[in-house]
């Protein structure tokens, strides 16, 4: 039985075809992984099945009959539910408000909230999830809020579940978590849509992959018969290359870029960062691993100054930038691509121009006296859009037109630009295709290899134990361990992440050490 079936979809944004002639079907009680780069036409398809997006062209069948999808209440009555990469939760509300948000059956003219929440206590326990209805969703974990968009999805009786890039955000224990609610789904009959970008885990999670280039399909195969070249072939047309991290020569000297002493970082009341020491060398990418919420976000925030630190000294290139402005220490040799690309690497309003420049606008390349040089402005973003190979109308289009990975790319492309000394790279390929993670790589490792230290912070531990020189660990606000990965297991990093203490420590690179 086919829950649903695409016949020939087409979505033109412009000029730009973001779906071209698209047809494929979903089995009831299947897993159907659908792959591609970023901008390959992945979203603006689930959003033309939710009904968000009107296609040009195209028929949409449920369950065997044909159905005219105008709007996301129209796809919810149809049982089709979706759960975006960028989660549409309110977050002052309670999970239960959240949950009969639009409902006027159950929230009426006068809501009860205390039979409400003994109503979505009742509907959760069916699904073994433990979170309570009157908790405020903007105190839950991005795990467990995640689960609440999928919650919403099933109180609303969804038999079709579109998960939009769900993984982005997980550590890899809530995308476990997360796997094994997908299993339980199947097993009650529920067909699932599941978006990535990470063959591993569609291999891990589905029956069939469908994958996108460039808006249209290059080939339908079951996951069973799948590898990972042929699919990564299949995604961006070529064989991904081999990493190649050279070695540092012995001879070079390498010296101190940042050096961090007996630092102190609060957030609110709570002492995140416990007094931690710790260097980034030249030539050197020093990767941080730990589970999200032990004191890294806090830590960088205080060495890019958008936190205060309570204490201790913050050096970079000789310069003591602790309680310094941002400015002052962007001017000091740092860049930074931080974690939340929406909240702090963009302004969605703006154009790609205004954001390729946002960094450096005030610089004499960029404008003359207090006038923009739009042609120079103009240029570069041209160049970035080229070398990232961002997806995009042209370089006027607004940030918010494009994907998520591609609204990365344009970060990346734009701090490296300003050829820094120390570039902070936060989750740097979160959201990113196989073939733009490859590119991402090649440049970070090109920063090191031009004599620039690197500090990356990354929830992949395979992208960390590849990538570093050195990895620093951190657990509850301390360093629990510094590293070498070639002397490591995954398996002893991750006893460090969860509070294990190395005693012996590397406190600096194997090569040219000063």
């Amino acid at each position: 039985m086919k829950a649903l079936e695409i016949k020939n979809f087409t979505k033109k944004f412009g000029s730009l075809v973001a779906n071209d002639d698209i047809s494929f079907s979903l089995d009831k009680g299947e897993v159907l992984a659908i792959l591609g780069e970023n901008g390959a036409g992945k979203t603006t398809l689930m959003r033309s099945i939710y009904g968000m997006d009107m296609p040009d062209k195209g028929q949409i069948w449920i369950n065997g009959r044909q159905e005219h999808i105008t709007c996301p209440k129209e796809a919810i009555r149809l049982g089709i539910g979706m759960v975006h990469q960028h989660f549409m939760l309110i977050n002052n509300f309670t999970v239960a408000e959240n949950l009969v948000l639009g409902m006027r059956e159950y929230t009426g003219q006068m809501l009860n909230r205390k039979d409400l929440n003994l109503k979505i206590n009742s509907f959760f326990q069916q699904y073994h999830f433990d979170v309570p209805a009157d908790i405020r969703v903007r105190d839950l974990p991005v795990g467990l809020q995640q689960r609440v968009e999928i919650m919403k999805a099933l109180f609303r009786k969804a038999e079709i579940l579109v998960l939009d890039e769900p993984t982005a955000v997980l550590t890899p224990q809530e995308t476990k978590d997360l796997f094994v609610i997908i299993h339980k789904l199947q097993e009650e009959g529920k067909s699932i849509i599941f978006i990535s970008h990470k063959l591993d885990e569609v291999k891990e999670i589905s029956q069939r992959i469908m994958v996108l280039r460039m808006g249209k399909v290059s080939g339908i195969v079951d996951t069973k018969d799948a590898d990972e070249g042929l699919m990564a072939r299949m995604m961006i047309g070529r064989d991904l290359v081999a990493l190649h991290k050279t070695e540092v020569d012995n001879k070079l000297q390498q010296d101190k870029v940042l050096q961090v002493e007996k630092l102190v970082v609060k957030d609110g009341k709570k002492v995140s960062v416990k007094g931690i020491d710790f260097s980034v060398f030249s030539n050197e990418i020093l990767g941080v691993a730990g589970i999200d919420g032990n004191g890294q976000l806090e830590m960088i925030e205080a060495i890019t100054g958008l936190r205060k630190a309570e204490s201790g000294h913050i050096i970079l290139k000789g310069k003591n930038i602790k309680g310094k402005s941002v400015r002052y220490i962007r001017n000091s040799g740092l860049a930074h691509i931080p974690e939340d690309r929406r909240a702090r690497g963009l302004i969605l309003n703006f154009s790609l121009v205004e954001n390729c420049i946002l960094v450096e606008h005030d610089k004499k390349h960029f404008c003359k006296g207090i006038i923009l040089n739009r042609k120079a402005a103009v240029a570069f973003t041209k160049e970035n859009i080229k070398n990232y190979r961002i997806k995009t109308e042209g370089e006027n289009a607004k940030a918010a037109s494009l994907s998520g990975g591609n609204q990365q790319k344009v970060i990346v492309a734009r701090e490296i630009a300003t050829k820094p000394e120390l570039l902070i790279a936060m989750k740097p390929t979160r959201g990113l295709d196989v073939g733009a993670v490859e590119y991402i790589h090649s440049c970070l490792l090109a920063e090191r290899d031009k004599g620039k230290g690197v500090l990356l912070l990354s929830s992949e531990l395979e992208e960390i134990m590849s990538l570093s020189d050195r990895i620093m660990v951190m657990h509850g606000g301390i360093i629990t361990g510094i590293v070498y990965p070639e002397e490591v297991t995954a398996e002893e990093i991750g006893l460090m992440m969860a509070g294990s203490k190395r005693e012996k420590m590397a406190l600096s690179p194997r090569k040219g050490v000063v």
